[in-house]
């Protein structure tokens, strides 16, 4: 049986920042407008995800876990000041947040009750 409550085998990190570096990460909840997996890639998901003033694309490595239509319609927590990278061609302006469970599959970070897209984590 999975401890949920457990750290597991990964040790906390002993690089500590101060509030301020902290409050440089800006995490906001996304709601998933659009998922598709990107064509010549077993990996690689596009996803838009409405930040409340505006769409954005995501590429994420989620394919191998998860299906383009189980994505849509969910509330996640993304870095929405990450530096726009490309994936095969692909723009990602983001990053989504997730954990891995003891099989390593990753389990995403959501909320427990919609917000209105582009809500800041506080």
């Amino acid at each position: 049986m999975l401890d949920v409550h457990s750290s597991g085998d990964v040790p906390l990190s002993e690089h500590f920042i101060d509030i301020e570096e902290f409050k440089k990460i800006d995490l906001r909840v996304a709601y998933v407008k659009k998922a598709e997996k990107i064509p010549g890639s077993k990996k690689l998901l596009r996803l838009i995800v409405d930040l409340g003033s505006e769409e954005r694309q995501i590429i994420t490595g989620l394919a191998q876990w998860y299906r383009p239509e189980d994505l849509v319609g969910k509330y996640i927590i993304v870095v929405a000041n990450l530096k726009p990278k490309k994936f095969m061609g692909y723009e990602s302006r983001g990053m989504l947040l997730a954990t891995c469970n003891d099989d390593e599959k990753p389990v995403l970070i959501t909320v427990a009750e919609p917000v209105k897209p582009g809500t800041r984590v506080c």
